[in-house]
């Protein structure tokens, strides 16, 4: 017993120690990616709060006031906020906006998606842990939410709108961090011009842009190191100048200054709000990038140094500005010990690097949730890393950026008039998470209302005061992030608006089943060999573009497949969960559906085995759907049947045999292809001048001989078999999206401008879902919305 006894206490110390390991391992590397941004604020934040009318208190009693009020600010919204409460609202392990508004879609009917089925709630990743009771009583407010249909479109607009303003933060944040960080030069280089700034820093955001592409992988091993040095440097000049130049600045962490600030400054202390909530913009990448660290580690590094390093900093500019108020334009390198300028000039260059890498990786993943939303036209993604999910380059989104972010620079020149955009831009989108957080509060944790309504009214309260002062500065440069996401949100809602119309217009215009059945299991055509992959966006029911394919292509292929590639409000889908399988009509019409489901957070890899999982799954479905029958003793062959589960790991569920096309795998039976030899030329030559194609993995395959197969099974099977080695077309419609003649005006402009446009101009969907050239047939349609 007490052998046993000492062998689970070494297994659990075993744990403990594996755990504390991996927590450190966390918490370091989220020195890099989470709080680059947060840690350099105190580049620019005295500079921004004393641009204004403030620079008339040059007191002592003021610098006190102004500290008080970013330790006060920095302690209520970072720590109190966002490191207790909010970090506990995480979507399986994602945060950020769209983690809030996929929780509340999940838990209460606000979604907009229209293709959402009730199969998508048994994903093992539906429900959170411990909130799974799905059978409870909704409440009247729960109720009216959803009734209401523009409210649940108002919901929708203010994730957007706070999607848009993150977008803006990817404009903004390099170039503050980046002129901020070079213009320290101006302090021992006098002769320098601001213009000769602005250049360098261009210089330095073209090259950061122009790496993007490489992934952040590459570099990232460096990031953690940069920021911590950085860190540890400004905690210790702050410490060096709270001893130098004021050590009685700790008597400013009393609230006491912060009444006392805002009695002798009154409206102008109010309008220098805008300068000090800089100093907690970042706070908003502790949640966002939640799905590649942990609650636990993100709050160790937080309040282990984050917070001290970043306190004690701002505590030692404040004294040392109580003793040198003329030195606040360039207070933050002007405090710095002269023997130790260039060193920390260096560090602080390649910190305000790492925080706008942050930021632009970030801003790649906003606009990738807002496509899986329908909300952003389709744009080429990149996987950068193999190892690290959900590192991805977009390429057309970060020339934008480069380019936005190139003319903010040049345009304004100076890190004031910026700040009062980056200003607006960061305090929106906390405000927009307080909102969402008190619906969580309701619909997700069940929590009462007033626990919801304290949240709202405490730290709502607090920024809408701050969000205010930043809207006095629109005129100053304040106009940008919301000129910005105006653009932003036009192109969002006119592509939601449009894609949502196109989608019920197939709904209403579905083909009826009692049609197909008419036509026979020929389809009133020729059925030649080979599989059809008809691509459609209906996840029930046939689509109206079929029987436009039926009357105008002359013949049909053997196997009709028809694919839904979709998005589910979850973060991830597991690979075993991935692929819904069905029927579509009797057996002998040899058609199914497949429905392909992603999360919002899944980048669609090009899977070059995709065709070879979608045989096995139609395999395994054939053989799980006889094996219910012959349980049941039934079968309807008059509708489409239920959508099963396939798990594409799992080989025990069929009697399919998929082998390299060099191996033999011993008596068969085999097919050869039935494309003639011109065409399997054309293919060759094809393939060989796709690098992508040419690495595909050959494949056959064979269905072992065997006694106990039912015959209908078997017969399924091998004309399954045969179409696969026949070949794979893929069939999508070429759509035109029209206003109806009667439509408004504004509709007419909507679709008929603004959604066309986008449609011509961005990724067609054959590119996007990685079909090959060679194998697509498209054809044309009109759809009159």
């Amino acid at each position: 017993m007490d052998q046993e006894r000492g062998t689970s206490s070494n297994d659990q110390q075993f744990q403990w120690r594996s755990y504390y390991k991996t927590l450190l391992l966390l918490s370091y590397q989220s020195f890099g990616v989470v709080y680059g941004d947060l840690s350099t604020s105190p580049l620019y934040v005295y500079k921004s709060t004393f641009s204004g009318r403030l620079h008339r208190y040059q007191d002592e009693e003021t610098i006190f006031g102004v500290f008080s009020l970013i330790f006060w600010t920095f302690t209520m919204i970072p720590l109190l906020k966002y490191v207790i409460i909010v970090l506990s609202a995480d979507d399986n392990g994602e945060g950020g906006t769209f983690a809030l508004y996929s929780l509340l879609c999940r838990h209460a009917k606000f979604s907009l998606l229209p293709n959402q089925q009730a199969a998508d709630e048994e994903l093992s990743t539906y429900y959170r842990n411990g909130f799974e009771n799905r059978n409870h009583i909704s409440s009247p407010l729960k109720r009216f939410l959803e009734k209401h249909k523009r409210l649940r479109t108002c919901l929708l607009i203010i994730v957007l709108f706070g999607a848009c303003m993150l977008i803006g933060d990817g404009v903004l944040t390099p170039a503050i961090s980046v002129l901020s960080s070079i213009s320290g030069l101006q302090v021992r280089a006098t002769g320098l011009h601001d213009g000769t700034v602005v250049i360098i820093s261009c210089i330095v955001l073209i090259g950061l842009f122009a790496l993007q592409h490489r992934g952040t992988q590459k570099v990232a091993f460096l990031f953690a190191p940069v920021v911590i040095i950085w860190l540890l440097c400004i905690a210790a000049v702050g410490v060096y100048n709270i001893i130098h130049w004021n050590p009685r600045i700790y008597h400013a962490l009393s609230p006491y200054y912060v009444v006392k600030f805002f009695k002798t400054t009154g409206k102008d202390g109010w309008i220098s709000l805008g300068g000090i909530l800089l100093s907690i913009t970042g706070t908003e990448a502790m949640f966002a990038d939640l799905g590649h660290f942990s609650e636990a580690s993100i709050r160790l590094a937080f309040v282990c140094v984050i917070y001290p390093c970043l306190v004690l900093q701002y505590m030692g500019q404040a004294a040392f500005l109580s003793r040198n108020f003329s030195d606040v334009p360039t207070s933050f390198y002007e405090s710095i010990p002269r023997p130790v300028f260039w060193p920390i000039f260096v560090v602080a260059t390649l910190a305000s690097i790492v925080a706008s890498q942050a930021v632009i990786s970030a801003t790649f993943s906003i606009v990738k949730q807002c496509h899986a939303l329908g909300c952003f036209p389709r744009v080429k993604v990149v996987h950068t890393s193999r190892w690290i999910y959900g590192q991805i380059y977009i390429p057309e989104i970060n020339w934008i950026l480069m380019v936005l972010c190139l003319a903010v620079t040049i345009g304004f020149q100076d890190t004031t008039v910026i700040g009062n955009a980056y200003g607006i831009a960061c305090m929106t989108v906390m405000f927009v998470t307080t909102w969402l957080m008190a619906l969580v509060i309701i619909f997700v944790w069940e929590k009462n209302v007033i626990f919801a309504l304290l949240f709202l009214l405490f730290f709502g309260s607090i920024e809408a005061i701050y969000l205010s002062s930043s809207l006095i500065k629109v005129p100053q440069g304040g106009w940008a992030p919301l000129a910005l996401s105006f653009v932003f949100m036009v192109i969002m809602y006119v592509w939601h608006y449009g894609t949502r119309r196109k989608y019920l217009f197939d709904l209403q215009n579905k083909v009826s089943m009692k049609w197909i059945l008419t036509l026979g299991p020929s389809l009133g055509i020729v059925r030649v060999p080979g599989i059809g992959l008809i691509y459609t966006e209906l996840v029930t029911g046939v689509p109206s573009i079929f029987s436009h394919f039926v009357t105008n292509l002359p013949a049909f292929h053997q196997v009709l497949v028809f694919v839904c590639v979709k998005s589910v409000p979850v973060p991830y889908v597991p690979p075993d969960e991935r692929y819904l399988i069905g029927r579509i009509g009797p057996r002998p019409y040899r058609m199914y559906r497949c429905i392909i489901r992603y999360g919002y957070k899944d980048v669609q890899r090009d899977d070059d085995n995709f065709e070879n999982h979608l045989v096995m799954s139609i395999a395994k479905f054939i053989q799980m759907e006889a094996d219910e029958t012959s349980s049941s003793g039934s079968y309807d062959a008059s509708t489409e049947g239920r959508m099963a589960v396939i798990q594409t790991s799992d080989a025990s569920c069929t009697r399919l045999v998929m082998a390299d096309a060099d191996d033999d795998i011993g008596a068969s039976i085999t097919f050869r292809s039935s494309k003639s030899e011109t065409l399997q030329s054309l293919q060759s030559i094809y393939e060989q001048e796709s690098p992508s194609l040419s690495r595909r993995r050959r494949v056959r395959f064979e269905l072992p001989e065997s006694q106990h197969m039912d015959p209908q099974v078997k017969e399924e099977l091998l004309a399954l078999v045969e179409a696969k080695h026949a070949g794979v077309a893929y069939i999508m419609g070429h759509s035109y999206i029209k206003a109806r003649r009667n439509s408004s005006f504004l509709k007419k402009f909507v679709i008929d401008v603004a959604y066309s446009f986008l449609r011509k101009n961005c990724r067609g969907p054959s590119v996007a879902l990685n079909i090959p050239h060679i194998s697509l047939i498209e054809v044309g349609m009109i759809y009159y919305v």
